[in-house]
């Protein structure tokens, strides 16, 4: 069965779309079959791997109504070992739609069942709010992995996810872990960076990678570009980072 991890910060702008996405790459780069799941309506993880997102029929949206069937929107191999459940902002009504739905927190996770035994990981980007779908990601999820940034604030917020985690795992989804935290946009130049890192490292007792994320012009300008960093210059410093992350994240498979 694969391993099925959420990336989620209900802060925007901590790159959790860059993680999806790079991990991911890098997970398929070292022979592992890869599921990605855009769960977030602004579908960038979609976007990133060259997908115009906006002339799909079949997306996430309608697996989650009842509308198709998740092979019929999952586009398999986009790129050597990764198929993605794409996203674009039709999702973004599924709150609404799923009203007085019946167990609505666990539509993914029983979608994801027909199929996980067919991938090594499952990788979901959540949207950048504790929503329905972060809920329903967390309810399919093994494990949850959470993009930081190292910025004065990083800490902030991060309290009120390890709740919601812990409520999830209490009432929804015995089987969820956290399976760490991971820093990104580090700049090696500021002290700021440095003390951000080891004030979390302090104060929080759950795993954090080895591995930061550096601030990267390359990592930035792939998605424009619909690929992965490992595609578009594999020898960046964003490349051999997310590299190194996949192979902690091998690492601690349970």
């Amino acid at each position: 069965m694969g391993k099925i991890i959420a990336i989620t910060n209900q802060k925007g702008g901590v790159g959790k779309t860059t993680t999806s996405i790079n991990l991911s790459a890098a997970l398929a780069a070292k022979g592992k079959k890869v599921l990605v799941v855009d769960a977030d309506p602004q579908g960038n993880t979609t976007s990133g791997f060259g997908v115009e997102k906006n002339v799909l029929e079949k997306t996430i949206y309608e697996l989650m109504l009842g509308e198709c069937a998740i092979n019929e929107c999952t586009i398999k191999e986009l790129i050597p070992g990764i198929s993605i459940i794409p996203s674009n902002v039709n999702l973004a009504a599924t709150e609404i739609e799923l009203i007085g739905v019946d167990k609505k927190e666990y539509i993914l996770r029983k979608e994801l069942d027909w199929v996980s035994e067919q991938y090594d990981y499952i990788i979901i980007d959540c949207p950048p709010a504790l929503s329905l779908l972060t809920i329903n990601a967390m309810t399919a999820a093994h494990t949850v992995l959470v993009p930081i940034q190292c910025e004065y604030y990083a800490l902030e917020g991060l309290s009120q996810l390890i709740h919601t985690v812990n409520l999830v795992k209490e009432r929804l989804n015995p089987r969820l872990g956290m399976e760490g935290v991971v820093f990104t946009m580090f700049d090696s130049r500021t002290k700021l960076s440095t003390q951000v890192v080891d004030n979390v490292k302090k104060h929080l007792e759950h795993k954090v990678y080895d591995t930061v994320i550096p601030r990267n012009i390359r990592l930035a300008e792939a998605p424009s570009h619909g690929m992965p960093i490992n595609k578009y210059d594999p020898k960046s410093a964003g490349a051999e980072a997310y590299m190194r992350l996949a192979d902690e994240v091998i690492g601690t498979r349970r």
